[in-house]
């Protein structure tokens, strides 16, 4: 390991571990080596602060800040530390271990450009300094990404449909892409605005399905809600065929409680002013912004399927919202891969499942078979990739019926 001070006639540093005591964390010392050999300095605390006022400080790439829980104590000066460091523009990667997602959230907003958890997974440190390296040849986004126009005018109040798998695989992705592109292009001449969100933080695949990318704005966006515009979401989404709007999931894994309710209900309240329809689609976890989607819903699909895991699922998803009354009548169970019509047993067992948990199972979904999945490989919703799939018909025939009550309701008003 090299020493903090800069040798740049022999070795130019290009990067620094920032730490409390950087032997508490070897697994970094052992990447820091691999990666960059005799290349990197160690600095604490406040010995960053101070080099960073150094010209010797110019040739460094990025820093490495490495905490644990007991920084957390520290956190102004964490902050600091990140904010001199973006003003040098200098990368920072967030190494850490035992921290709350709080103090990660305030982390990050204060503009850490990576955050890899301690001890460091196989490779991920030189995947994060090769991903902060092309952050920086890569031109600024609005010279790449084509930029949403969002509307200005009176709000639109639009509905909020929200999809949510009860199960693993149950199919509440599937669901939502292609319930939004079916309403984004449920008319030639007169089709409403679409807004389709991917709520799932860590494993959401709503940009697998449509073959657009992750980009970094979305979590900066949603780290800083209390600055959210206008201008701020339109930057965040990413068009569809020029047909619907997508806001797809963080481009890293993030922990589900590192957003508030607070910060939900500002991206959801954005979406509805914006646009006609907006379709989310929500991890199968129950997190403490859950309730927030659940109230602002106008239309709750829980997806399961006809198996033990489902039944025994929607049953414990039945009590929790009872035992804190909250709205579990919201909830529109869609059964997906349901029976066929000629299959007397297979709904015999939907209507003894249904009677079982107390529940009315509103909406059967067919099975649409290898189709499905070959389309979500392509990245094209069922309407392009197998327009005469059964399940794209039944989507599409959900979306009609939505559509028309949206158009009678807002007649009535």
């Amino acid at each position: 390991m090299s020493s903090a001070t800069p040798q740049p006639e022999t070795n130019p540093i290009v990067a620094c571990t920032v730490s409390r005591d950087v032997q508490n964390f070897d697994l970094l010392i052992e990447d820091m080596e691999a990666v960059l050999g005799e290349s990197w300095g160690d600095l604490g605390f406040a010995e960053a602060l101070a080099f960073f006022g150094q010209a010797e400080a110019e040739s460094l790439e990025f820093i490495a800040l490495a905490i644990d829980g007991e920084d957390e104590d520290n956190l102004v000066m964490m902050g600091e530390i990140i904010a001199q460091a973006k003003a040098r523009k200098i990368s920072v990667i967030l190494i850490a271990e035992d921290v709350t997602p709080a103090s990660l959230h305030q982390l990050l907003r204060k503009g850490a450009d990576e955050f890899v958890p301690y001890p460091l997974p196989e490779r991920e440190l030189q995947s994060a300094i090769d991903r902060v390296r092309q952050a920086k040849a890569a031109p600024p986004p609005e010279a790449n990404h084509p930029r949403a126009s969002l509307a200005g005018g009176a709000a639109k109040e639009g509905v909020l449909i929200v999809a949510q798998g009860l199960a693993g695989g149950a199919g509440s992705t599937t669901l939502a892409v292609n319930l939004a592109w079916e309403l984004a292009t449920i008319s030639k001449n007169d089709a409403p605005s679409v807004c389709l969100i991917d709520l799932d933080l860590q494993y959401g695949s709503v940009s697998t399905y449509l073959d657009l990318p992750r980009r970094e704005i979305v979590f900066e966006m949603l780290s800083d809600t209390e600055n959210l515009d206008k201008d701020v979401f339109a930057a965040a989404l990413t068009p569809f065929q020029d047909k619907m709007q997508v806001l797809t999931s963080p481009a890293d894994i993030v922990p589900l409680d590192i957003l508030t309710p607070t910060d939900i209900q500002r991206v959801i309240e954005m979406a509805r002013a914006h646009f006609d329809y907006v379709v989310v689609d929500m991890p199968s976890t129950l997190v403490h912004w859950s309730e927030t989607v659940l109230q602002a819903a106008h239309v709750y699909l829980a997806v399961i399927e006809l198996d033990m895991r489902s039944a025994q699922n929607a049953l414990r998803l039945k009590r929790a919202l009872q035992s804190e009354d909250l709205p579990f009548n919201k909830l529109r169970f869609t059964l997906n891969r349901a029976p066929g019509f000629t299959d007397l047993s297979g709904k015999a067992r939907v209507k003894r499942m249904a009677e079982s948990l107390g529940i009315s199972i509103e909406l059967q979904l067919p099975d649409g078979g290898k189709q499905v999945a070959q389309g979500a490989d392509h990245g094209l919703p069922l309407a392009a990739s197998a327009a005469k799939n059964p399940l794209r018909k039944e989507i599409a025939k959900l979306a009609q019926s939505l559509h028309e009550l949206g158009q009678s309701d807002a007649q009535a008003a």
